[in-house]
């Protein structure tokens, strides 16, 4: 029967005269977060009678100590069937490796290709002497190379200038060969050089874990130790392949995620079990609390003149400078008195009803070095909706959008996509927060095969002459979509008309002048309609958009675009 024991972190100081026992242990499976990781160690040791202390040294120093969780379990075979008892869990630092930790097997690599540089080096050395020991042969004169140092005879000059070149020759393509071969190393050692991770910096601290433990008899016990380290984290990506005539002429998409991990917590994962989660770890765990807000009149603060006692009264203040130090004191309470605009978050991971685990498959290794490591995670086959978006205002020109519904258990993450068409890549786009069962809209760049043309038809203002008088402002527009294509296509196009919150102000359509849309308010946007209809090969649609607006002649009118829909900070009241 195994015994199992858990223990929480407990900051206590050690057993005094307690035995100290190595605890060797490895990575076995780490959990990684958008933020973070959780990491498993596991380990054996060989536990003595009585109270003695379990040392896991080296971890990361940046690892979180309130995180820690200890396991342990005994053997069945030792006395007492294998229990024992865990106490208090010590965490404390300890220095660092005064070397830092380098890749062997590069470390290795580098070595041996140093070392033979240097010996290239010596050949060169060599080779070069040899060449110049020819060429000086070859300086010297016909009458000093026969024997005794007398003359040459003549007729031995041609084999000997034969063999002085053949000898140059040979030497030259051995020292051509040996300075290749030279530089060659050297790019192999730059190249490993750029490659080569980052060491850490020596000396770093570490944490040593001290565990208490105390068994009735000798015996041999398994632990786990659990702890959360930051410096690593994943994001989602993904890849989309669309065919537009899959099988039985119908489009198909292929949808793959994968996640890109990176991690820097100065311990390398290596032939660990990955499990990713969507949770934060470092995340808040409830909603934040609003504080009331009172909205009221602004009263400006009574001003009082002090006089001090037994001295004689200040000169009258100016005016001008009495009323800007008073403007100066109501407009500091003013402020002071306004509510603070709620501050903008950034887009978070849900959690929750949107929370999901991968457990990658097979056994993976990521280095300590920050560099990237890709997993697929799942991949999905759809059947879209194709259509044509089309917005004439912005650009004169067709875009592809295919949409399918996301049927899969687990949500689809904000990050990037990879686009591809008909396999060739047109791009990336991103993918924002999709729930299962949730429409998941993409699109694949533009069609090429429907013709777009936008003219403005007319534009009529009228200018006041005389005062009180009203001033409008006409605009038609006129957009024509041609199709191309040898089979029908369902195509969108949106257009906009300005909206007014000003009494003074108004916007109206003209209904004669107006192709009528089929969907009068796109979303939350206002002013913004769409017409969504099927083109025939060859043939082509109108849409007339016509709009009047009218204001008081006096005043002068602007245009702002506006942000889109969606939670927006509480503005502050106008002073």
């Amino acid at each position: 029967m195994m015994t199992r024991f858990a223990a929480a972190l407990v900051l206590a100081p050690s057993f005094a005269g307690a035995a100290e026992i190595e605890l060797a242990s490895r990575i076995d499976r780490v959990t990684v977060y958008p933020d973070g990781a959780v990491v498993t160690r596991l380990g054996k040791a060989e536990l003595l009678q009585g109270a003695s202390q379990i040392v896991l040294r080296g971890l990361p120093a940046t690892i979180d100590p309130a995180s820690i969780r200890v396991e342990g379990r005994g053997s069945a075979a030792g006395a007492g069937g294998g229990a024992f008892s865990i106490g208090a869990v010590d965490v404390r630092l300890a220095p660092g490796e005064a070397k830092p930790v380098l890749d062997a097997v590069i470390e290795g690599k580098l070595t041996a290709l140093r070392d033979e540089k240097q010996a290239l080096a010596g050949r060169i050395s060599a080779i070069e002497a040899k060449r110049a020991t020819i060429e000086r042969f070859g300086q010297t004169g016909p009458d000093k190379l026969g024997p005794d140092g007398k003359a040459l005879p003549v007729a031995d000059w041609p084999a000997v200038f034969e063999a002085i070149g053949t000898a140059l020759v040979k030497v030259h393509e051995e020292l051509r060969g040996v300075r290749a071969r030279a530089a060659d190393v050297e790019g192999e050692i730059a190249a490993l050089e750029r490659a080569r991770p980052q060491p850490g910096r020596p000396g770093a601290p570490r944490r040593d874990v001290a565990i208490a433990v105390e068994a009735p008899a000798p015996l041999s016990a398994e632990f786990m130790v659990t702890y959360r380290v930051g410096g690593a984290g994943w994001t989602p990506q993904y890849e989309a392949r669309l065919s537009t005539a899959g099988a039985g002429g119908k489009p198909s998409l292929d949808l793959l995620r994968r996640a890109e991990l990176r991690q820097r917590t100065g311990e390398d994962w290596a032939d660990v079990a990955l499990t990713l989660s969507t949770t934060r770890s470092a995340g808040g765990t409830q909603a934040p609390e609003l504080t009331p807000v009172q909205v009221m009149f602004f009263e400006p603060p009574a001003l009082y003149e002090t006089r001090p006692l037994g001295r004689a009264a200040p000169a009258p203040m100016a005016p001008a400078r009495a009323r800007a130090e008073a403007d100066a004191i109501a407009e500091q309470s003013q402020k002071a008195a306004a509510p603070v605009a709620a501050e903008a978050q950034t887009a978070q991971i849900e959690a929750g009803a949107y929370q999901a685990s991968f457990q990658v498959p097979g056994r993976a290794t990521v280095p300590q070095d920050g560099s990237s490591k890709t997993v697929l995670l799942s991949q999905a086959k759809a059947e879209p909706a194709l259509a044509a978006r089309i917005v004439p205002e912005l650009e004169e020109k067709a875009y592809l959008e295919a949409s399918f519904v996301h049927d899969e258990a687990a949500p689809l993450l904000p990050g990037l996509v990879a686009l591809h068409r008909d396999g060739s890549f047109i791009g990336r786009g991103r993918i924002g927060l999709v729930a299962p069962g949730d429409k998941v809209a993409l699109g694949f760049g533009a069609d090429d095969k429907l013709k777009v043309t936008r003219a403005p038809v007319r534009r009529r203002e009228n200018e006041p002459n005389w005062l009180g008088q009203t001033r409008t402002d006409l605009r038609e527009f006129r957009t024509v979509v041609k199709s191309l294509h040898a089979q029908p296509v369902k195509v969108t196009v949106t257009e906009r008309i300005p909206y007014s919150e000003s009494s003074a102000i108004t916007v109206e359509s003209l209904p004669a002048q107006t192709t009528p849309p089929t969907e009068k308010q796109v979303g939350d946007k206002r002013g913004v309609s769409a017409w969504t209809f099927d083109l025939a090969p060859g043939a082509e649609k109108e849409i007339k958009v016509a709009y009047r607006i009218k204001w008081p002649g006096d005043r002068e009118v602007t245009y702002a675009p506006q942000p889109g829909p969606g939670p927006q900070p509480m503005p502050r009241p106008l002073n």
